[in-house]
């Protein structure tokens, strides 16, 4: 048999040979479509690979009985397979035919017609055989990689594609929608790559407003994977697909590209200021891949999604699929909340047809329509049911039960560190804050739809269609990406905790315990008043056990509560609260669990039992420290529960005050396993600033250079001391913030749930630079 199969003797009937990629770019290359040469190492090389190497059974063993939502066997089972398959060679004979056929794709015609061959760069692209079928959108849970040169490097690099059929990802995919693990196939895709100048994406339908009369095409410098991450805004031009007449022009300013160097590295560089403004294709060729759209579309029977690239002024299409999120009518039912795409945060091509009766900012990104629900009192919390849109001037912490049966959240005041932002951010719940006047303009009951992707409030229900995510393969999926600095995950509700686990974390830099009491309907106060430590002890250990089984042998840190005093009077008890003139610095934090004990030693009680189930990777925090006695005093009441702080628990504090920057040094000679960065406090406080003020949200900056020197300080004498540094605050979830930190050298970084990719992906390639900067500077 042959091993490979070039593009031009696949078609779309090849799906059991290439795969669905490959299927696809071999019906496009027959078609005259412009596609970069290529070919398939078929299906069935792999299926005789596994029988000829004798492990099959190996894998169908390792995965028999595996219960896929047991996160730590899924990713134990995943790494076993995959390091079964890339430790097994490639038999002779197959590897030299892939050998041979990649040196095919360098050659050409020189002078004197003589024939040269030359190495040229491939991208080897996974391609399994339920990848990219019309019906359903499995593409990208194999590995992708990109600038492959050499002909022993792309043997290699089939050899991954192979092993990432397995990655935890894929295994939990195919056994939740029913697919035997033996009966899918991979095909490896060797395609010669573009060296892209320009790119983008055409879809054949608008995936924003499901409007199939129009083409969408957007565009940007240099590769594409700068769409997908949201760093860059494209290009868009919105083509009318009966005329190919461009009915409309978007130009955003783009002052970085991502582009191929000489060494095969992809590396982001400036845009000349003179092309940052200005059209990135010219209409020629907007009209050119409308037309390629439409011949694609008109082929397959169905609007595309296309991805293409330009070389030289040369299009090439690099890969199209079906469009599987248009519908022919209404996708949104009441109370139906989609998280939207990056993509969708980019598109920015239209209006949707609907009227627009309030705005404010995205605290929470998403899609939800249904019945306003009014709440301006704690009494009225219980009006809100499932699918309802809650309206507040604020939420509280004892607001979250209702927050959680609500499909869409909006708020009158707040900005993006907001309790209201960030719960809804791990929810994944759309929210939009800061309004103003939402529970003014708005009414109970009436029907309004929440585009929080873009800060918009719609009467009345309006169809907004989730963007079509892109499917463009990264090099490795980010949970394989190895930092120096870990990447941990910020984790408040329990039943969400599996699906957080997903995400590959490194751990839980930050479990807050406060909406565990809120679910709970009792102040700790009040259990202790009735005798009732036990039962406290006992919803703590609930929450928190679900956490740390979830992350069973990585660390989770939780932070003692921080009930601040206006904030929880909706619990039993909560009445008994008193009224402070400023409650965010007023009693809260360990100045009152030092007050009353017994509220502290009911939660190191709860900790003490889980380490005694086996449950060692939970770790204390102690928040809002200003003293070193308040450290002295916590450790104290630690002992007389058996543990010992720092040696057998982890046990830390946070730094969320200028005053423990100031006595950070005396902090750590006292003895500390960890400090972490409490940055919503820490800058509110050093700058002075209400961060639930939404007329100063504007002057509210982690990154002030204050707030930045004061966290260098702490992570300079933390190191000559040998306690390890993190931040928990919704900073580390910016960019630019995690880049800051990388260079200082802290030792991890928690991110909501949905920004942990982003995060690592950031992480490594700071890790990257500063590792070629001290390279360059020997």
């Amino acid at each position: 048999m042959s091993y490979v199969a070039w593009f031009k003797d696949l078609n779309k009937d090849s799906i059991s040979t290439a795969g669905g990629k490959g299927a696809n770019l071999g019906e496009m290359f027959r078609l005259g479509i412009p596609v970069p040469n290529g070919f398939a190492v078929t299906a069935q090389t792999y299926a005789e690979y596994l029988e000829t190497t004798k492990i099959k059974q190996k894998i169908q063993d390792l995965l028999k009985g595996l219960d896929v939502n047991d996160t730590e066997k899924l990713q134990a089972a995943s790494k076993k397979v995959m390091d079964l398959i890339v430790s097994t060679p490639i038999p002779e004979e197959i590897a030299e035919e892939i050998m041979d056929n990649y040196e095919l794709l360098g050659v050409k015609r020189g002078a004197n017609s003589l024939i040269n061959s030359e190495q040229v760069f491939v991208a080897v692209r996974s391609s399994a055989t339920a990848e990219d079928l019309p019906e359903a959108s499995f593409a990208g849970q194999q590995a992708t990689f990109l600038n492959i040169k050499g002909k022993e490097k792309v043997v290699q690099a089939v050899l991954a594609c192979w092993a990432s059929l397995f990655t935890a990802r894929a295994v939990y995919y195919r056994e939740k929608n029913n697919f035997d693990h033996s009966k899918v196939l991979i095909s490896a895709i060797v395609q010669k790559m573009v060296n892209s100048e320009k790119s983008g994406i055409t879809f054949t339908a608008n995936p924003s407003t499901n409007n199939r009369n129009e083409i969408v095409v957007q565009a940007i410098y240099g590769l594409g994977e700068l769409i997908v991450s949201g760093a860059v805004s494209p290009d868009t031009y919105i083509v009318d697909k009966k005329t190919r007449e461009i009915k409309e022009i978007k130009v955003k300013k783009q002052n970085i590209g991502l582009f191929r160097n000489e060494k095969g590295e992809n590396e982001e560089q400036d845009i000349q200021k003179s092309q940052q403004e200005r059209q990135v294709i010219d209409e020629k060729q907007v009209k050119e891949l409308a037309r390629l759209g439409t011949k694609l579309e008109e082929h397959y029977g169905k609007p595309q999604d296309i991805e293409w690239a330009i070389e030289k002024g040369e299009i090439f299409i690099v890969q199209t699929r079906a469009i599987t999120t248009l519908k022919g009518g209404s996708s949104s039912a009441s109370g139906s909340s989609t998280q939207d795409s990056k993509r969708d945060e980019v598109l920015g091509i239209n209006e949707e047809s609907g009227k627009i009766i309030l705005k404010g900012e995205t605290a929470s990104a998403g899609v939800a329509s249904g019945k306003v629900q009014i709440v301006l009192e704690m009494d009225q919390l219980n009006k809100v049911q499932k699918g309802d849109i809650l309206v507040a001037r604020m939420t509280t912490p004892d607001m979250v039960p209702a927050m959680q049966k609500a499909a869409g959240i909006i708020t009158d005041e707040g900005g993006m560190t907001c309790h209201a932002a960030i719960v809804s951010r791990e929810m994944g719940t759309p929210c939009i804050v800061g309004t103003e006047h939402a529970t003014e303009i708005l009414k109970d009951g009436e029907i309004v739809t929440v585009h929080a992707s873009r800060g918009i409030v719609y009467e009345g229900k309006v169809d907004i269609q989730p963007a079509v995510k892109s499917q463009a393969a990264l090099p490795l999926v980010s949970q394989d990406i190895i930092t120096a600095t870990e990447v941990k995950v910020i984790m408040d509700l329990p039943d969400v905790a599996e699906h957080a686990a997903q995400t590959g974390a490194d751990g839980v830099g930050l479990v807050r315990l406060e909406i565990m009491i809120a679910n709970g309907g009792i102040h700790p106060a009040e259990y202790i008043r009735q005798g009732r430590e036990e039962d406290y002890v006992n919803l703590l250990k609930d929450g928190i056990g679900k956490i740390a089984r979830a992350f069973k042998n990585k660390p989770v840190w939780v932070r003692c509560s921080d009930m601040r005093s206006d904030e929880y009077r909706n619990l039993k008890g909560g009445d008994k609260e008193p009224k402070e003139t400023d409650p965010m610095i007023g009693w809260h934090a360990i100045r009152r669990l030092l007050d009353e004990p017994k509220i502290l030693r009911a939660e190191f009680q709860a900790i003490r039992e889980l380490h005694y189930e086996g449950l060692k990777n939970v770790g204390v925090m102690i928040p809002f420290v200003i003293r070193t006695e308040e450290l002295q005093e916590a450790k104290e009441i630690m002992r007389e529960f058996g543990l010992e702080p720092c040696k057998n628990i982890d046990f830390g504090v946070m730094v969320e005050t200028p005053a423990a920057c100031w006595i950070i040094e005396e902090l750590c000679k006292e003895g500390i396993s960890f400090v972490s960065f409490g940055t919503n406090d820490l800058t509110q406080l050093t700058l002075g600033i209400d961060r639930n003020n939404q007329k100063i949200q504007k002057l509210f900056d982690e990154m002030h250079p204050a707030v930045l020197g004061e966290m260098a300080k702490v992570i300079k004498v933390c190191k000559k001391y040998k306690v390890k540094t993190s931040i928990c605050g919704q900073a580390g979830s910016r960019q630019e913030m995690a880049e800051f930190l990388v260079h200082q050298g802290v030792d991890s970084i928690s991110a909501n749930a949905d920004a942990v990719d982003e995060i690592r992906r950031t992480v490594a390639k700071t890790e990257r630079k500063l590792l070629l900067d001290r390279e360059r500077e020997r």
